[in-house]
Parts: structure tokens; C-alpha cells; sequence
């Protein structure tokens, strides 16, 4: 019976590791890194405090244990509809390996366990959240690494948008990438300091195919004043001409978010 129990915890992570083996999403020569964008759903303020207290009581710490030093926790902004109803956990792995040894590295935490313990056995009817998502992300070529900003503000005035771009087949999301990367558009924002945490390819979610990426404000009136010059560059200009990057992205879902005061930036 245990060993049957063990079998059933190991073999999805073996399906998804040949999964990234048989498709070249290994580390590589580029040490692209690779992200996992947690969203918590959550019901009322009484679910909200439960995240928060394991979120920054058990799971950040244990994650740091396991090798992961910088971890995000943001919230929306209290403008947003949905604020007071989701929490967003950004989680960057250098390599796959990483990520696929994270579950079995917390079973082994017995501090986790311990500080986690009624979170994760809650009773059926008294759950901590709702339900959660989990996207699984590679890091742009030309943007392969994640960059954590720095602030001196507090974190409720900081904005950190969160950015999906959908699009209507798997090649137009490739053209849109490549808008990003050979295209020039990374370095758009880059010239213009927006302060970018990190562009990924998602590659396991439930918008695909879509990219998403991060980048970051002191406060609101920073926020708009860096898409206002944005949108006037003529860089941006020349890349809306162009035809081969039309109609690349069908949808695009903006996410203005603060980070929680336990978010490590």
C-alpha cells in the first residue's frame, strides 16, 4: 500500500519531466530560467488571512530553504474587481530539475510541515481558499533572467503589472515573441527604465497559447507616465507598422497589483 502511494506522488512529476526533455526545455546553453505563477482564489477576508499566515509563515521560508531565495506575493490594487479575491505568488526555478524536485523537497521539510500543518489539513467544510492555478512559464531569450526591483516605498504604493497576451494560434503567439525578442520590443522597455521582472512563454496554463510578464512602478503616476512615453517612442511606432506583427495578440489582460509587505520585492 505504501509503496503503491509513492508510485502515484512520483509519476506525474516523471510525465512532466519527459514532457520538458522530449520538447528541449532543458536548461540549456541560454540558462533561460523558468517561472511558476501561483494564484490563489480566495472567498472572504477570513481566506485571505489564512494564505497570508501560510504563505509567509511556511511557504516562503521553505522555499528558501529549498534554494529559492527571492519569492513574490502580490495582491490587486483596491481599484481592481477583483481585489480581496485573488493572491498572485511568483516562484523563478533556474532550470526544470528545479521546479519538478520543489514537492519532493517540502515533503522532506519537517519546519514546512509543522508550520503548515493546518492549512493543509484544514477540515472539508472551513477550506483556506477556493480553489488555486498554477502556469508554468519559460523565460524569454532575451530576457532570460529574472530581475527582482528595488524600492525604498512602501510596497501598498508600489504598482506591479502583471501582463497576459493572448493570442489566436500557436503562430501568431511565436511572432508575437519574436516581436519581443528579435523585434526589439524588450529593449523598448528597457531604454525607458519600466523596470521589467521577467517575460516568459507560457507553457502549461489555461490561456494558451499566451505570454505574460512583469514590470514594475514606484506608484501610479510613475506607471502612467512610463506607457504614456511608451506608446510615443518611435521604436513602438515603427513596430505597429509592420505587418508581419499584426494581429499577434487577440487579447491582452492587464494585472495592477501591489506586493504584500512579506513579498521579498
Amino acid at each position: 500500500m505504501k509503496k503503491s502511494k509513492v508510485i502515484y506522488r512520483i509519476f506525474p512529476a516523471l510525465l512532466l519531466f519527459t514532457f520538458f526533455a522530449l520538447n528541449g526545455f532543458g536548461a540549456g546553453p541560454e540558462k533561460q530560467q523558468y517561472y511558476e505563477i501561483k494564484i490563489y482564489r480566495i472567498a472572504d477576508k477570513i481566506q485571505e488571512g489564512k494564505v497570508d499566515v501560510y504563505l509567509k509563515d511556511a511557504y516562503l521560508p521553505a522555499l528558501h530553504r529549498a534554494g529559492i531565495p527571492i519569492v513574490g506575493v502580490f495582491k490587486p490594487v483596491e481599484a481592481d474587481t477583483a481585489f480581496g479575491k485573488l493572491i498572485y505568488v511568483l516562484i523563478p526555478f533556474k532550470t526544470v530539475d528545479q521546479f519538478i524536485r520543489l514537492p519532493g523537497a517540502l515533503q522532506k521539510d519537517k519546519l514546512f510541515a509543522d508550520a503548515g500543518k493546518s492549512f493543509s489539513d484544514a477540515p472539508f467544510n472551513e477550506p483556506p481558499y477556493k480553489r488555486y492555478e498554477s502556469i508554468f512559464l519559460k523565460a524569454f531569450m532575451n530576457f532570460p533572467q529574472f530581475v527582482a526591483p528595488k524600492y525604498s516605498n512602501s510596497p501598498s504604493e508600489r504598482i506591479y503589472e502583471l501582463r497576459s497576451y493572448e493570442s489566436a494560434t500557436d503562430t501568431k503567439a511565436i511572432k508575437k515573441i519574436e516581436m519581443f525578442n528579435q523585434g526589439g520590443e524588450i529593449d523598448i522597455f528597457k531604454k525607458l527604465e519600466f523596470n521589467p521582472v521577467f517575460w516568459g512563454e507560457v507553457l502549461l496554463g489555461s490561456h494558451m497559447p499566451n505570454l505574460m510578464y512583469m514590470t514594475t512602478f514606484s506608484d501610479m503616476k510613475s506607471h502612467d507616465d512610463h506607457w504614456s512615453a511608451f506608446g510615443k517612442t518611435d521604436e513602438w511606432q515603427k513596430l505597429l507598422r509592420m505587418d508581419e506583427y499584426k494581429n499577434t495578440v487577440s487579447k491582452a489582460n492587464p494585472y495592477l497589483l501591489h506586493p504584500t509587505s512579506y513579498s521579498d520585492f
